[in-house]
């Protein structure tokens, strides 16, 4: 049995980007709905309820990231890993609550207009459209390894993109007297913060689920194993995630011959560099997989092994 655990894939430092993202939207939250509340545009209000919400992912993603490097123990031997998928789930819950909220105060204006400050409403979400891109640039480099991450930055993109909206809603509002326009542009802001939240929700749901992770391919990593030099065939192939970063396999190889350490080792190297798997486990099974099916009829072949359906093993050979 083998097992292998890369040095290299620890979450990267991200403490400056969220200490300086959390401060300069927690600043802005309080500009916004301060200015919305005077100005009864409910679009600030919106954008503010949003740019909250965004501060609490940030927030739960920081702490969720610190548990993360925390060491293992005797009761939790992955440590806290497990913690940033939670956040990331807890995180598009929140947001859809409070997106929900929005929309519900949005309809009721549609009933009783309420009327707003245009030129208000153009500078305040200016200045949201330069707070947001620019913490949406501090969370880039990392969004494409780390679902954290990748929801802090798609968060504070989707909030820059809202923010240019609640812009050109104002400058209507003002050239055109259509007070309406702002409940819609809440809605609109709505919507479009349910889209861009959609997969974060849909994909930290997976994971929390012991799915295997988006951006692996669990029939190509079988198909991998399966054509190793020596390898009759896999079963028991497991692929889950640790954490938002780090991924786990576990799987039995069946080699007549057995495997060496060098083998072990360098087919764990290769799970990590092709497939972004750095947890292996790998179990070889001696046996000669075409005598023991041509004895099928007189019993189990590995009696207790339980099928599952990553397996390359022929049908009977390893279930009952």
């Amino acid at each position: 049995m083998a097992h292998n655990h890369n040095l290299d894939h620890g979450p990267s430092n991200f403490n400056r980007a969220f200490a300086i993202g959390t401060i300069l939207n927690l600043l802005f939250v309080l500009v916004e709905g301060g200015y919305g509340t005077i100005s009864n545009s409910l679009a600030l209000i919106a954008d503010a309820g949003h740019n909250l919400s965004d501060v609490m992912t940030l927030l739960l993603a920081w702490a969720a990231m610190a548990m993360a490097k925390r060491s293992a123990s005797a009761r939790h031997t992955f440590g806290f890993k497990k913690g940033t998928i939670l956040v990331s789930f807890g995180s598009a819950l929140f947001l859809f609550a409070v997106i929900g909220i929005v929309i519900w105060e949005a309809v009721g204006r549609f009933r009783s207009p309420v009327p707003v400050n245009g030129t208000t409403i153009m500078v305040i979400a200016a200045i949201g459209v330069v707070i947001n891109t620019a913490t949406a640039l501090l969370f880039m480099r990392g969004r494409k390894n780390d679902l954290n991450i990748k929801g802090a930055f798609l968060h504070m993109a989707a909030d820059a993109a809202v923010s240019g909206g609640v812009v050109v809603s104002g400058l209507i509002i003002n050239a055109t007297g259509w007070i309406i326009l702002d409940p819609i542009i809440s809605i609109a802001i709505a919507l479009i913060v349910i889209l861009s939240g959609w997969g974060l929700l849909k994909d930290s749901l997976h994971l929390t689920m012991a799915g295997v992770p988006a951006q692996i391919d669990a029939e190509t990593v079988l198909n991998y194993l399966t054509n190793l030099p020596g390898v009759q065939c896999v079963y028991d192939l497991h692929i889950w995630a640790a954490s938002t970063s780090e991924n786990v396999l576990t799987a039995h190889l069946v080699m007549q011959s057995g495997g060496s350490d060098e083998f072990l080792h360098q087919t764990a190297e290769k799970l990590h560099h092709d497939f972004n798997i750095h947890h292996t486990t790998i179990q070889i099974e001696r046996n000669d997989i075409s005598m023991s099916c041509s004895h099928e009829r007189q019993g189990s072949c590995w009696p207790g092994r339980s099928e599952t359906f990553l397996s390359s093993c022929p049908s009977g050979c390893h279930s009952h």
